[in-house]
């Protein structure tokens, strides 16, 4: 095939294009939500499903318009130039296309929880604040909060889903979410400082530069171990979940120290690989607890 040619129906693009194997980083705690609701709550498989569908479908609308916006900034920068739009392997329209399928999908998708409408009543605002992530960088340098926001939905979203209400669990939850991924978008923004200081787009980085900026990334990530000490105290989790909270203490350190401020080559070993085990293991750790017990 002629690489001039966009590549619009080749499946790997569009999981390359939203970065589908980074769905871990999320769904691990809607679905820890949802094992803490099921305590409560009786089990039913299309809420399964309809978690399931709307953590995807959410996210691959927000990461494709992410890479639909950002398209002039990413073929600017020499380490993003390679990305899907830039290098002509997907059309702008077809991307746009895409957001708006999925997004209409995520709202359909709500329709599983019914006789509970809350989710569907949220959807749209949820939607909107998801995307507006992608524009963030343009006007405040604490879009990298605003990620961690956007991800820290995902426990309360799916307690709100199973039980129509809020409760201490998720809250908790999700403030371990916050600044665990506020910190590790943080040290991931430090590769492009430079870049963003000479295009005057706004990030943590740029503004205080690596240093500063990854002394900030270890204080957000020990504001995430108490959070997960909190969940542990007000709720029906054992020694077992707190063996966990110990484990991902260890690995936190482990990624702080993958990274300096004068060697930032091994970043995406820490972003991917110790944050995908951190929100796995704690999925699993939580299940193990709550149903072997």
């Amino acid at each position: 095939m002629s690489a001039s040619i966009p590549r619009t129906a080749d499946p790997r693009a569009w999981l390359g294009l939203i970065r589908f194997s980074h769905t871990v980083f999320a769904l691990p705690f809607a679905l820890l939500a949802a094992i803490l609701a099921w305590e409560q709550v009786p089990f039913r498989g299309q809420d399964l499903v309809g978690i399931l569908l709307c953590m995807v479908l959410a996210r691959s609308a927000a990461m494709a318009f992410n890479r639909l916006v950002d398209r002039r900034i990413d073929a600017a920068n020499p380490r993003t130039a390679s990305r899907h739009l830039p290098a002509g392997e997907l059309t702008p329209l077809a991307v746009t296309l895409f957001v708006l399928l999925c997004s209409a999908g995520f709202v359909a998708a709500t329709f599983l929880f019914l006789p509970n409408r809350l989710p569907l009543y949220l959807s749209v605002p949820v939607l909107l604040f998801l995307l507006g992530y992608s524009l963030a960088k343009r006007f405040t340098i604490w879009c990298h909060y605003w990620l961690a926001a956007a991800l820290m939905l995902s426990p309360i979203a799916a307690w709100i889903a199973l039980t129509g209400r809020v409760d201490w669990p998720p809250v908790l939850l999700a403030g371990a979410v916050f600044f665990w991924v506020g910190g590790f978008d943080v040290i991931y923004s430090c590769q492009d400082a430079g870049f963003d200081s000479q295009n005057l787009l706004h990030s943590i980085p740029s503004r205080f530069g690596v240093a500063r900026s990854l002394k900030l990334a270890a204080l957000s990530h020990l504001l995430c171990l108490g959070f997960l000490v909190a969940l542990w105290l007000f709720s029906s989790l054992s020694w077992i979940f707190l063996g966990g909270i110990v484990v991902v203490a260890g690995l936190l350190i482990h990624e702080h120290r993958l990274v300096r401020p004068d060697d930032l080559s091994r970043v995406n070993l820490a972003f991917f690989h110790v944050n995908a085990i951190i929100s796995i293991g704690l999925a699993v750790v939580g299940a193990i607890d709550l149903w072997l017990l």
